[in-house]
């Protein structure tokens, strides 16, 4: 018969090797990386997922982050080639890519940030330190990002570190500097406004001033065709009338005088002061326009 000491001790026995076993063994997550460290000197470095072994009770295990990390840095001061202060704001994106070295060099995360931050501010002020204004907002910027990430991860791969990406999120002038931009902006661009409306006035002058010159010229060709058009009417009237008049000279004086007629008594609009016996008025008194008394002497018969 087995004695009670002995089931304890084997439940004891049991119990320190599960205690042993789960203290050999420990799980690294597929985001990151393991070192472990015995006595404070690394050992080991675990960088696939899954389980792995220690020794127990003497290792420890300091899981490192493998995934890409940000680094968000705070505004900085920066002045360009052309004496030109910048508020550049800027990150950073790395990985950890040897554990060991970056446990050895820096030993955490939050201190690799202190060391990339004051590393990063160094390499934005000595690359855009060279260039002007322009460059950093306009026409070089790409490349000024590419340049101080390649200088950036140079200078942290001695922590176990490499620079993903380098960004210049904003590059602007400080406020006091921006409100007198701004102003100057404005100036030059009132200025520019007034010169294109000026320009715009003085060709409206002249395109006026060619058009009345044009209108003034049609005009008078047109005057003088028309009064070219109204000679030759005239005379092709008058000639009209010189034939009328050697064709049958009474029936033109009549023409003559019903045309006077007409013109001169128009309705609402006739004065005249003269004489009823008036050569004017011939027709009224003759058909044939002639004085009564030369009518009547015409119309007595001549003595024999």
């Amino acid at each position: 018969m087995r004695s009670p000491v002995t089931g304890i001790m084997l439940l004891l026995l049991l119990l320190l090797l599960l205690i042993v076993g789960y203290s050999s063994i420990f799980t690294v997550q597929q985001t990151e990386q393991a070192l472990v460290v015995r006595f404070g000197a690394p050992v080991d470095v675990a960088t696939a997922p899954g389980l792995h072994f220690k020794a127990p009770f003497i290792d420890t295990v300091i899981p490192i982050d493998k995934r890409i990390l940000d680094l968000e840095n705070p505004a900085q001061e920066v002045i360009a080639s052309d004496q030109k202060r910048l508020v550049v704001d800027a990150f950073a994106r790395y990985r950890i890519k040897n554990a060991l070295q970056f446990y050895q060099r820096v030993g955490s995360i939050q201190a690799a940030n202190l060391q990339l931050s004051t590393l990063l501010n160094s390499g934005l002020r000595r690359v855009l330190g060279e260039v002007t204004l322009i460059q950093v907002v306009r026409d070089q910027r790409e490349e000024l990002m590419a340049r101080i990430r390649d200088q950036l991860d140079r200078e942290a791969d001695g922590y176990g570190i490499q620079v993903v990406d380098v960004r210049i999120r904003r590059a602007d002038l400080p406020d006091e500097n921006s409100q007198a931009v701004y102003l100057r902006m404005t100036t030059e661009r009132q200025r520019e406004a007034a010169e294109f409306r000026a320009q715009g006035n003085q060709k409206a002058l002249e395109i006026r001033s060619n058009a009345d010159r044009e209108a003034t010229v049609i005009v008078a060709e047109a005057n003088s065709k028309s009064e070219q058009i109204r000679g030759e009417g005239d005379a092709e009237r008058n000639r009209l009338f010189a034939e009328a008049y050697g064709q049958d000279p009474d029936f033109f004086a009549f023409y003559r005088s019903m045309t006077a007629y007409e013109n001169g008594l128009k309705s609402n609009d006739t004065r005249f002061l003269l004489r009823p016996d008036s050569n004017f008025f011939r027709f009224f008194g003759s058909a044939g326009g002639k004085p009564p008394a030369a009518g009547a002497a015409a119309a007595a018969p001549a003595k024999p």
